[in-house]
Order: structure tokens, then C-alpha cells, then sequence
């Protein structure tokens, strides 16, 4: 199968089906044969320079990483119960997708989608509402963290079940939307539900508006990526006729230019798995990470976060603490609401 690789600063020509293409780094050939992304290097070494971003993603980055690690810090100090599974590291995915998906857009997001709803609603208020069980919570706080239903929004912990639905929403969205798609966003570890591949049967032999994006952070819950699926997501996407994406950059700008065009034939019927390759900061949910060092050490070295406060610092700290002092600000505002009485079903 031929890999090419994206000049970043390009648009992104229009690609024939099973051909994958990749975003940032160069790919190289593994002893097996099998494609594989090079490995990513120390930031001190050879990372890539980030470009430089409008303020307005930035902010919203620095809003989904400050509300990540509020949320760390209430269930450290007690303040809240259950389990939250945040997305450190992995904030950049839905904010370069963010205006590349409108308003007649279905997004489906997964156990690990506070970045997701944060992307597409700027509202932290109702997702920490929601989170802790107050007044104002999106859901009157029986979703909680995974399960989150929103105007043309939805997520859920259950591994793979948003694939189906939202192949059953792109084929109504065919028929009675023509120009609208479901983005549909899943883990490397959901290959292994059998519901990926119904999907992808009924996507690619319906021509269905679906876009499969897939945060590939190398590890599922516990297990590495290698020790649980066999093959890779570019070949099992092969084998249904489906094109994919691989990006392995982090720079928000490259990636929203490279998807472009890709991202508008989803939209024409030419469904689309979209790989990220990214990294995993924080542990599965609140504690249990139980990743070797030097894999740990690797995400952090690669994190956007402090890569754009090396390449950017001016902007980076200017925005910084002010988000920082915001998200503090939202969680003293939301605790401090009385509980929520379910007045209504999700919004």
C-alpha cells in the first residue's frame, strides 16, 4: 500500500479511496514491512516548531487543559465521586477539527470527550454543572463525565456504540441533509468491537457522510496498542474500501489545512478515518496509570502544551494564567451551587 506524506502548508488534494496519507513527520518502513510512523523524538532533540496560533485557539486549548486538571484536583481533594477519564495531551484533536465541523454537524464523542464538548460548546460551566451534580448541568447531572447529550451532541463510555449510530445518522443526514456529516470520535482500543466494522461495511457501501476519528495515544486503558490489535487502523480501514488520514503532528494550523479537503469530500458521501497519533499525559481515569517511564517521559516531552510555551511564549503566557484564574473561577462558581434537582431532560 503506498504512504505519502502532506506538505504542510499546503491544501490537501482530493485523495482516491484505500490511499492513505499522512500529516506531519515522515513515516518509515518497519523490519515487518508494515508502514510505521517514525518515532517520535525529545522536544529538546528535534520536535518540530509549532506554528503560531490565533488567540482564539489557543485559548480554547488552554481552557480544556485547565479544565482537565481542575477536574484532577476536585477528585483529589474529595469534591467529586466516580470516575472521570480526561484527554491531557490529546486537547489539540478536536480544537483543530473545531471550524472544519458546523452547526448541522453530529458529533459523537467517547468516555474520554470533555475536550470534545468544551470544543464545540465553550461551556465549562455546564460541563463541571453536569460533572458535580449542580444546578445548571447540561444533563441535570445524571450523564455525569461520559454521558452527555447536547443539541446535535452526544457521548457515551461505552466502547463502539456510537459507531453504528452514527452511521445511522450519516445515512439520514444523506437523505434528508445532503452537506452535513457525523463525525464520530473513538480510541485505538475500540478497533477491538466488532460494532467499528459494521459500521464501516455500511459507511463504505452506502456512501455514507461519516468521519471516524481516531485518537491513537499507543495504549488502551492499560494495555499497549501492540499487545492488544493485530494489524494496523490503516489496513483494517483498507479492507473496507475506506481512505484514511495518519497525522502525526501536534501543530493545529497544519493539521486543520491538511483536512480540509479531505474533510469536504466526507461531506459528498466518501467516508474518512482520520488517525491521530498522540499521547496520553494523564493515566486511564484518576490513578491507574501503570505505563513504563521512558513512555510516560515521551508524552511529556511531546506535549503541545510545553512545546508552545518554548516556541511562543509571548502569546503563551499572556493567555496562560488568565485561563488558568478563569477555570479556578468556574469551579468556585459551580460548587458553589445547590445540587441539582433534574428540572428537565437533557438540553
Amino acid at each position: 500500500m503506498t504512504e505519502t506524506t502532506v506538505t504542510p502548508t499546503t491544501s490537501v488534494p482530493p485523495m482516491p479511496p484505500m490511499i492513505p496519507a499522512t500529516v506531519g513527520a515522515p513515516l518509515t518502513t518497519g523490519p515487518t514491512g508494515v508502514t510505521e510512523s517514525a518515532p517520535a523524538a525529545p522536544v529538546a532533540a528535534a520536535a518540530p516548531r509549532l506554528s503560531r496560533m490565533a488567540d482564539d485557539d489557543l485559548e480554547l486549548l488552554l481552557l480544556i487543559r485547565h479544565f482537565e486538571l481542575t477536574l484532577l484536583e476536585l477528585y483529589a481533594r474529595g469534591d467529586l465521586n466516580g470516575t472521570t477519564h480526561t484527554c491531557l495531551g490529546q486537547e489539540y484533536v478536536p480544537v483543530a477539527l473545531r471550524p472544519l465541523l458546523g452547526a448541522a454537524d453530529h458529533v459523537f464523542s467517547n468516555h474520554r470527550g470533555h475536550g470534545h464538548y468544551l470544543a464545540r460548546f465553550r461551556d465549562p460551566h455546564g460541563l463541571l454543572a453536569e460533572i458535580m451534580g449542580r444546578q445548571g448541568a447540561i444533563c441535570g447531572g445524571v450523564g455525569g463525565s461520559q454521558h452527555i447529550r447536547r443539541d446535535r451532541y452526544l457521548s457515551t463510555g461505552v466502547q463502539g456504540e456510537s459507531m453504528p449510530v452514527a452511521a445511522g445518522v450519516a445515512l439520514h443526514l444523506k437523505r434528508s441533509e445532503p452537506g452535513a456529516l457525523a463525525c464520530v470520535h473513538i480510541g485505538d482500543g475500540t478497533w477491538g468491537e466488532g460494532a467499528v466494522y459494521e459500521a464501516l461495511n455500511l459507511a463504505a457501501l452506502w456512501n455514507l457522510p461519516l468521519l471516524v476519528v481516531v485518537e491513537n495515544n499507543g495504549v488502551a486503558q492499560s494495555t499497549p496498542t501492540s499487545a492488544q490489535m493485530a494489524g494496523t487502523v490503516a489496513g483494517r480501514a483498507a479492507a473496507f474500501g475506506v481512505r484514511h488520514r495518519l497525522v502525526v503532528s501536534a501543530d493545529v494550523n497544519e493539521i486543520r489545512m491538511a483536512l480540509e479537503a479531505d474533510v469536504a469530500r466526507v461531506r459528498e458521501g466518501v467516508p474518512l478515518v482520520v488517525e491521530f497519533v498522540t499521547h496520553r499525559l494523564g493515566p486511564h481515569s484518576k490513578g491507574d496509570d501503570v505505563r513504563p517511564a521512558d513512555v510516560l517521559r515521551a508524552a511529556r516531552d511531546n506535549d503541545w502544551y510545553g512545546r508552545y510555551a518554548h516556541d511562543h511564549p509571548e502569546q503563551f503566557h499572556r493567555f496562560d494564567e488568565t485561563v488558568r484564574a478563569h477555570v479556578r473561577a468556574v469551579a468556585d462558581e459551580v460548587a458553589a451551587r445547590p445540587p441539582s434537582g433534574l428540572e428537565g431532560p437533557c438540553a
